[in-house]
């Protein structure tokens, strides 16, 4: 069974996060360099470009060190906090991207407050840090203030710091590492992304999923395809989902089940879909084929209907 790790990215808009997304991809190996890449290569909704914003959560998946990481990019406005609040109950740690120069913005306090009313452990990752103007520590006093004013617990004040230039595409432990990077004829700061590899791996718990129980997989999002219709995100709660599988689904612990069969599951592979035979508890995949698909729906094995509150 491979290590998995399960995050999301939240963010003021304009902090970053995208561009983040995008360079740990690049890094990762998932995109090769003669590859042609737009420049945000995670806001592929039309309204998305349109606007220069993330709206819809969108995954992707990394491997790092033979680790399987699933990463959730969530928007980083208010008005879509529906969407913000399935996308954190997917994972289990945030990475929390904050600007070197601005700080903790009001969007980040409402993502935050919903990261961490939820449990979750953050990472902060200062990023922008080789901007004019920088002001790293004032930054994490403001992140700290705003934890503390959220109610944020001793565990999750004790939060690890990546400060990073996600442009430039380098991430150090410690700010004097910046200074020690060999620059560019520009005088841009030359580096990898290898710190918050690492801080990753270190910090992201991985859950003991039960992968020998009944299948229980909540769906998360809705994504559609003119060849296959819908398609169900979601992440395997118990048990395993595998191509050809008899399931039911149900849409909360009330309502009546539909049954079907799963046509395909699909893992990530950087922004790819790869159809799989099947994956584990603790994964988050794609399904179809699988009728009664609704945001918050519970597909369960046919022996086992134990549908999850609707989110």
């Amino acid at each position: 069974m491979q290590a998995i790790r399960n995050i999301a990215i939240i963010a003021h808009v304009d902090h970053g996060k995208t561009t983040l997304v995008d360079q740990l991809l690049r890094q990762s190996g998932t995109f090769r360099a003669h590859q042609a890449m737009t420049e945000r290569i995670m806001d592929s909704n039309d309204l998305e470009k349109e606007r220069g914003i993330t709206i819809l959560a969108k995954n992707c998946a990394i491997e790092v060190d033979g680790t399987r990481i699933n990463i959730v990019d969530t928007p980083g406005h208010a008005d879509f906090g529906g969407e913000v609040e399935r996308a954190l109950s997917m994972v289990d740690c945030v990475l929390l991207v904050v600007d070197a120069v601005d700080g903790p913005m009001p969007q980040t306090r409402f993502v935050t407050r919903k990261a961490l009313a939820l449990g979750l452990k953050p990472i902060l990752v200062v990023n922008k840090i080789d901007r004019p103007g920088s002001r790293p520590h004032w930054v994490i006093d403001q992140v700290f203030e705003l934890f503390d004013k959220l109610g944020a617990t001793a565990e999750q004040m004790d939060f690890p710091i990546v400060y990073c230039s996600a442009l430039a595409g380098f991430a150090v432990n410690e700010i004097e590492e910046m200074e020690a990077l060999p620059r560019s004829e520009t005088g841009m700061p030359q580096g990898t992304m290898r710190a918050l590899y690492d801080a990753i791996l270190k910090h992201v718990p991985q859950r003991a999923d039960d992968v020998e129980g009944p299948l229980q997989m909540q769906i998360l999002s809705i994504d559609w395809s003119s060849y296959v219709g819908r398609i169900g995100v979601g992440r395997i709660n118990r048990g395993r989902v595998t191509a050809g599988m008899q399931v039911q689904t149900l849409l909360g612990p009330d309502a009546k089940p539909v049954m079907s069969k799963v046509n395909q599951v699909l893992r990530y592979k950087g922004l790819e879909r790869i159809p799989m035979d099947g994956a584990e508890a603790g994964d988050i995949v794609a399904v179809t084929g699988v009728d009664g698909l609704d945001i918050g729906a519970t597909i369960c094995s046919m022996d086992a209907p134990d549908a999850l509150p609707l989110l």
